[in-house]
């Protein structure tokens, strides 16, 4: 039986393959958040978190974009992250009546955590799929982004 097609049904959807293998790594990424002693994180706030620009900061409207949610969502979001010690806000040097949300100390020590458990999980799939097809994936998918994520 093809691995695509549920029993009985039609084959699924390439979003919702693609959606699956998002999700378990997801998944991957949070146990090894709590794991590591951040277990004070949603997955929410993981992937809002996800949308900071590193040293600079990020507005909270850009924020609420990439996590393509509501504002009011992202200021909640963002009010737990920085009760919690991963987030401050600061002044856009740019625009002084704009905040800027940047990552603590705090913040900052679950990246390396959160992406070597990335790069496990491309190694389990490279294992799973063989290098020329993982390397094939990778190449579909980046070629995809610029038509999903321009």
């Amino acid at each position: 039986m093809d691995p695509e097609t549920p029993p009985g049904g039609p084959p699924a959807p390439t979003s919702l393959l693609m959606w699956l293998g998002y999700r378990a790594a997801e998944d991957r990424i949070a146990a090894a958040l709590d794991a590591a002693g951040f277990g004070d994180i949603t997955r929410a706030q993981i992937r809002l978190l996800a949308g900071i620009d590193d040293d600079e900061g990020t507005r909270l409207i850009v924020l609420a974009e990439r996590a393509r949610i509501a504002k009011q969502t992202a200021t909640a979001l963002v009010d737990r992250l920085a009760a919690a010690g991963f987030v401050r806000r600061v002044a856009d040097p740019d625009d002084g009546r704009a905040r800027l949300v940047r990552l603590t100390a705090r913040g900052r020590e679950l990246i390396p955590v959160a992406r070597a458990e990335e790069r496990r999980v491309d190694a389990e799939w490279e294992a799973h799929l063989g290098a020329e097809r993982m390397a094939g994936l990778r190449a579909a998918l980046a070629e995809l982004r610029g038509l999903v994520d321009p």
